[in-house]
C-alpha cells in the first residue's frame, strides 16, 4: 500500500546515537507543552516533510484551521541498524530540519504525531533484535520532539514477517505503558473484505499479547477499490473481524477503528474525490469511529500538466481541487468548522471580435503543443499543453482556451 512512500528523496546520512527508554516529559527541549485533544490526533492527515516537495504546514493550518499533522515516515538506518532515522538516511538523534517544521506546527498551536514504517525501506522491527529493543528505538522518536501521539503503519512486506510484527506489536505496547497517554494508532491494509491474511494475524498478535492501540485503522485502497461505497464496505467488514478478534460489540468495535483514505488518484488508478471523502466522513462520524486520516497533505493540491499527465503524483492529487480541499474533511472530523474561502475565479478570456480569421482547422490527428491555435466550430482555440484527439471545448479544467468567434 501507501506506494508513492517508497519515492524518498536523498537526505543527507549522518551519525546514530542510541537513547535508552525513558517516559515521555511534556515540555521538553523540543518544545512540546500540553497534548492537543485525542481527536486532533485521529484527524491528523500524513505529511513527508523532507520530500515530496512538502507544503507549508503554517499556510495549511491558516486556510483549513488544521491542527495536526502525521509526520512520515520514521525507518531503520539504509546501511542496518537498530536507530531510528528520517526515511532510512536521515538520524533522528541530530535532526534539525524536521524540528523546525515541528516547532512552526506548535508556535500556531498545533502538534505532530509521528508515523513509524509505511510502505518501502527497512522498518524498525526487522532490523532490531526484540520488542524491548523495537520501543527503545522509538523513544528516541518521542523523547526527542516530545511526542504525545505516534502512527504504527504496518504494510508489507514487513507485516507479512511474523518476528517484525512480533516486535513492533510488542514496542507499541511498551510505549503505551512508558509514555502515559500517549495516543497509539496502528495502520494497515485494507481489502474488500476489511483486511487480508496478514492483517488478521496481526491483530491476533495484538490480541495475544494483551495490546490495544487507541485504534486499528485500515486502508481501504490499492486494491481494487471504486469510490465510497467500496470503502464504506470494507469499514463495516472490518468492524466484524475487530468484532469476532477482541470479543468487542459493534459500537465497541467501532470505536477502536479507523480509515486512512488517499485523496485523488491512487497508485492503482483508483480515483477518490472530494465526494468520496465527505461519505466516509459521514460514515465515520455517524459510527463513532476513532480516526479519519489520509495520505497525504503533499498531494493535497490541483496538478499542472507539468507534474501530472495522467499518472499518480507524490505531490499533487491528479483531480480538479483547490489546494487543502481534502484537509478540510480532517478538520471536520475534529469537530471544527473550516473556514470559508473562495475559489480564485478562472479569468474570463477576451473574446476575438467577430470576423477575426480563422487558425488553421483542428485535427484529431494532429498533435498540438501550449500555445498552438486552432479553429474549431467558428471559434478560435489556444492549447495550454500537449494535446491530442481532444475536441476544443470550454472548460475550466480543459486543455483549450475559448479566444472567441472567427
Amino acid at each position: 500500500m501507501r506506494r508513492l512512500r517508497a519515492c524518498l528523496g536523498a537526505v543527507a546520512a549522518v551519525g546514530l546515537a542510541a537513547a535508552g527508554t525513558t517516559a515521555l516529559i511534556a515540555g521538553s527541549a523540543s518544545g512540546a507543552t500540553s497534548a492537543l485533544a485525542n481527536r486532533w490526533y485521529a484527524a491528523a492527515p500524513y505529511l513527508m516533510p523532507l520530500d515530496n516537495d512538502p507544503p507549508d504546514a503554517a499556510a495549511i493550518m491558516d486556510a483549513t484551521g488544521l491542527k495536526a499533522f502525521q509526520l512520515a515516515f520514521v525507518l531503520a538506518p539504509n546501511g542496518g541498524g537498530c536507530s531510528p532515522t528520517w526515511g532510512g538516511t536521515a538520524a533522528v538523534s541530530s535532526d534539525t530540519a524536521v524540528q523546525s517544521v515541528v516547532n512552526t506546527i506548535r508556535a500556531k498551536g498545533g502538534d505532530v504525531s509521528v508515523s513509524i514504517g509505511g510502505y518501502g525501506g527497512t522498518k524498525l522491527g526487522q532490523a532490531c533484535s526484540d520488542p524491548a529493543a523495537t520501543a527503545a528505538a522509538y523513544q528516541q522518536v518521542i523523547t526527542k520532539y516530545g511526542l504525545h501521539a505516534i502512527d504504527f503503519d504496518l504494510e508489507e512486506p514487513e507485516y507479512e514477517n511474523t518476528a517484525a510484527i512480533k516486535n513492533e506489536i510488542g514496542a507499541a505496547k511498551i510505549l503505551q505503558q512508558n509514555n502515559p497517554g500517549l495516543y497509539v494508532s496502528v495502520t494497515t491494509a485494507g481489502t474488500a473484505d476489511g483486511t487480508g491474511w496478514f492483517g488478521k494475524q496481526m491483530l491476533l498478535e495484538a490480541k495475544s499479547q494483551g495490546f490495544t492501540p487507541n485504534n486499528f485503522s485500515i486502508m481501504p485502497f490499492d486494491g481494487g477499490f471504486n469510490g465510497a461505497a467500496s470503502q464504506t464496505g470494507a469499514l463495516t467488514n472490518f468492524n466484524q473481524i475487530l468484532q469476532s478478534t477482541f470479543g468487542w460489540d459493534q459500537a465497541t468495535a467501532y470505536a477502536h477503528e479507523g480509515f486512512s483514505g488517499m485523496n485523488g488518484r491512487s497508485d492503482t488508478g483508483e480515483y477518490f474525490t472530494q465526494a468520496d471523502f465527505q461519505t466516509v466522513l459521514d460514515y465515520a462520524t455517524g459510527h463513532h469511529m476513532d480516526r479519519f486520516t489520509f495520505w497525504s497533505l503533499n498531494r493535497d493540491r490541483q496538478c499542472t500538466p507539468a507534474d501530472n499527465g495522467g499518472r499518480t503524483s507524490g505531490t499533487c492529487s491528479s483531480v480538479a481541487q483547490n489546494s487543502w480541499d481534502f484537509a478540510k474533511y480532517s478538520v471536520k472530523f475534529a469537530g471544527v468548522t473550516p473556514p470559508t474561502s473562495t475559489p480564485t475565479p478562472t479569468p474570463t478570456p477576451t473574446p476575438t471580435p467577430p470576423g477575426t480569421g480563422c487558425k488553421p482547422a483542428w485535427s484529431s490527428t494532429a498533435v498540438y503543443t501550449a500555445g498552438n491555435e486552432v479553429s474549431y466550430g467558428n471559434h478560435n482555440w489556444k492549447a495550454k499543453w500537449w494535446t491530442q484527439n481532444e475536441t476544443p471545448v470550454a472548460a475550466d479544467w480543459g486543455v483549450w482556451q475559448d479566444e472567441g468567434a472567427c
